[in-house]
Formats: structure tokens, sequence, C-alpha cells
């Protein structure tokens, strides 16, 4: 079971079976990806499908949906009938009303927002969003995809967040994660929780469980030694 002093999210799941066999080794949230023409993309029967299971066999587990810009249309279809999710995570150019809008809307649903951090001035948006979601999720920039790209935020960028973002707003990590790199990386910070995909993987959407197991182990091993 990973510590409960940090979350730990593993995204990109494709198939109901493994999602399910990978909530019960103990992770806190499973991400499913609703962004069309993305790798892990997964269709809306089928995230429906696995958020069903999840919600029966996992119902403390977060079901978080990973979309872009989503319409009004996509998002009440999302939430009617079973299989819905519990977190919306917007990864698109949704602005902070944009976010409020969403969030006053669907108030049962928690609602965290994607930042990709290429420059400085890029930490100038991260306080705009502190009153209009519940979590923020910050990933490396990559000129080909909003996400799952494997890669790493430079370490450069740590003591920055760690001073910057001051509103008490919880943030996940995202980019790169794996069992290697989280003893150097709680370290130098100190999210929330972590957020992992690519490096856990045999293909797209299929994860490597030994992979994800040796990610939760080198979490319980280390969270405790945060700041």
């Amino acid at each position: 079971m990973v510590d409960q002093s940090l979350s730990l999210k593993i995204c990109g799941l494709t198939d109901c079976d493994q999602a399910c066999e990978i909530a019960a080794m103990g992770v806190h949230a499973i991400g499913v990806i609703g962004v069309p023409d993305t790798p892990r993309f997964v269709a809306p029967r089928q995230r429906k499908a696995i958020f069903q299971r999840l919600t029966q066999e996992h119902p403390l587990l977060k079901r978080v949906w990973v979309v872009a810009d989503p319409s009004d249309q996509q998002l009440a279809s999302a939430f009617m009938g079973k299989g819905q999710p519990s977190v919306v995570q917007l990864h698109g150019e949704e602005s902070p009303k944009r976010c409020a809008e969403l969030r006053l809307l669907y108030p049962r649903i928690k609602w965290w927002k994607a930042l990709r951090l290429r420059e400085e001035a890029d930490l100038n948006g991260i306080d705009a969003y502190a009153d209009s979601v519940d979590a923020l999720l910050l990933d490396a920039w990559s000129p080909n995809q909003l996400g799952g790209t494997g890669h790493r935020l430079d370490p450069a960028w740590f003591e920055r967040l760690e001073t910057r973002i001051c509103s008490g707003l919880p943030w996940w990590l995202a980019g790169g994660i794996s069992a290697e790199w989280v003893p150097t990386l709680l370290q130098q910070v100190s999210p929330f929780g972590l957020d992992a995909s690519s490096r856990l993987e045999h293909s797209p959407g299929v994860k490597d469980l030994r992979h994800v197991e040796a990610l939760i182990e080198a979490v319980r091993v280390n969270s405790g030694n945060q700041g």
C-alpha cells in the first residue's frame, strides 16, 4: 500500500482488468485518456466500462478522466449513467474562468488543471487557478503531446515550484515518474502526489506491472523522507 503522505496516480490505462489490478495495489487514482488522436486514447464506451468496474471494486479510488477543452456535450455525456469519472483533469487551454464555471456547474466532480512548464513566465499562471480548481498537475512541456511523453522537468524548476505555489492548492508532479527517480526526486520537491504513465509501459496504454510495483514500493519507502 502506498504511504498516505504522498498520493500516486497511474495514468493512461486502457483495459478494465489491468486498471483494477493496479487499483488493487493501493494507488490513489487511475487516469483514462479522453483526448482523441493520442496514443492512449480510450473511447467513451470503454472508458465508462473501466470506471464502472473501478467504482464497483474500488469505490474510494479517484477515477480521473483526462481531456482537453471538452465541449459541454462531451461533459454532459460523461456524467450520465454508470461509469462516471470522479475527477476531470483539464489539459487544454481552459482559462481560470472556464474552470470556475465547470466547478460550479458540476460540484460533485473534482477539477484538476494541468499546466505544462516551458519557461519562467509559465509560473505566473499558477496562482490564477488557485480559486478555480481543486488541484494542479504540473508537467514538462513538449511540442508534440499534451502529456504522457516521459519528459522530466528540469530539477532547476523544483526550488521555484516550492516557493511559487503558495496558495495551499494541492499539486501533482508528472513527467517521467519512475521508481529509480523517486529517492532523488523526493529530496528535491514535495508535491501532493505523483502522476506516472509512460515509463511504466510495455507499449502505450499497457503497463508493466513490475514497474508499477517498483514505483509503489519506492514511494512507500521514500515518501517519509520528504522535507
